[in-house]
Formats: structure tokens, C-alpha cells, sequence
């Protein structure tokens, strides 16, 4: 049985969240999913750094919302969406629950609320350079 108990992020599991403070583009192909320059990013053990984008600055028409729902215990239940393109490459074609996003995330990660995050093996996430 999983336990639903809150970890609190420290020196054996840190997460670390700050401003990007550049240009962050999402894109699948072509199509400009995402583009932001007020992204975070969230830095956690050992994983690759994820690019937080404010769910304000994603366009919300290719999103559709999923039924899944993951659990982490150090950032709280996660949501997702998928992909749709228009007559393009959709759900089906991989970009089922490509994105996700943390609602309500714990106090600990509080700033990644309202923000969504994309598997990087699904959707191009550029950081521009200075």
C-alpha cells in the first residue's frame, strides 16, 4: 500500500525552484505550443532540470484534459493533459498525457501551481539563450 504522507524536499532529496529568466518555447513539430518568459525551473535530486510554463502562456486550445492522475510524494497529485493538433499528430500519436501539471501542488513546491510541465521526449522544450 502507498502511502500518501508529504515528504519535505532536503540534502537527500533536494528541489529547487527559480525563475529561468529566458525565452522558453514548447513546440511539436511546427506547432508553438507553449512560449513564455516568465518559466520556472524546478530542479530535484538527481533528474534533469523541468521547465514550469504558467498555464496562461500555453495554448490552452490544444490541450485536452486527461483522466490520469500520478502521485508524488514530495510535490502532491499530478493531472495531465494531452496533445491535440489540429490534422496533425494528436493523442494517439503520442502525445497522450505529455503534459502535466501539479493543481494544488504541497507547500514545499507551492510556486509550481498554475504551472504545466512537458515530457521532453514528446514535446520540443527549447530554453533561448541569453
Amino acid at each position: 500500500m502507498t502511502t500518501r504522507e508529504p515528504r519535505i524536499p532536503g540534502p537527500d532529496h533536494p528541489i529547487t525552484i527559480e525563475e529561468t529568466g529566458l525565452r522558453v518555447v514548447a513546440r511539436v513539430g511546427a506547432q508553438v505550443v507553449a512560449d513564455t518568459s516568465r518559466a520556472l525551473t524546478l530542479r530535484e535530486a538527481t533528474y534533469p532540470p523541468v521547465q514550469y510554463i504558467p498555464l496562461d502562456d500555453v495554448d490552452q486550445t490544444l490541450l485536452a484534459a486527461s483522466d490520469t492522475q500520478t502521485y508524488c510524494p514530495y510535490k502532491g497529485d499530478a493531472s495531465y493533459y494531452s496533445i491535440v493538433l489540429p490534422g496533425g499528430p494528436d493523442a494517439e500519436d503520442g502525445l497522450a498525457d505529455a503534459v502535466w501539471s501539479y493543481r494544488e501542488p504541497y507547500a514545499s513546491v507551492a510556486r509550481i501551481a498554475g504551472h504545466v510541465a512537458f515530457y521532453p521526449d514528446r514535446v520540443q522544450v527549447v530554453v533561448e539563450a541569453a
